[in-house]
């Protein structure tokens, strides 16, 4: 593939955010380069497809991907990293404010959400008789 999934300034920043995998006393296959499972990663989440689409020749297996990003999930290394890359575009001014959007959307959750009670009456009905 002809574009760079991970440049060398992305990868310094991301890679000391990773937490290291202790040695394996028993030795074994060595583990997958953790900068082709992050472009697996990245593979995944830009154009949207299942783990097992990953191409071959561009990351490892889709499972190895996605124990990857499982790991670095519970690691908490996704919070860390948005706040470095916001730090690093802030330094250089390249975060615009003025085209920042904040909404929010609420619904109801139809399978499984709590319902409500009766909501409790504060004082008896007193309408005028108009008869």
């Amino acid at each position: 593939m002809a574009r760079e999934w991970v440049t060398d300034a992305l990868w310094n920043e991301i890679q000391p955010l990773l937490p290291q995998r202790p040695p394996r006393p028993k030795g074994g296959r060595p583990p997958t380069a953790d900068r082709r499972c992050l472009v697996g990663i990245l593979f995944v989440l830009r154009t949207g497809c299942g783990w097992n689409q990953i191409p071959a020749e561009l990351a490892p297996s889709g499972p190895t991907c996605w124990r990857r990003f499982r790991d670095w999930t519970e690691a908490g290394v996704w919070p860390k990293l948005w706040r470095r890359i916001l730090r690093h575009l802030g330094r250089n001014e390249r975060i615009n404010l003025s085209r920042v959007v904040a909404d929010s959307a609420s619904f109801r959750a139809v399978f499984g959400g709590r319902t409500r009670g009766r909501t409790p009456r504060i004082a008896a009905r007193r309408a005028a008789n108009a008869i």
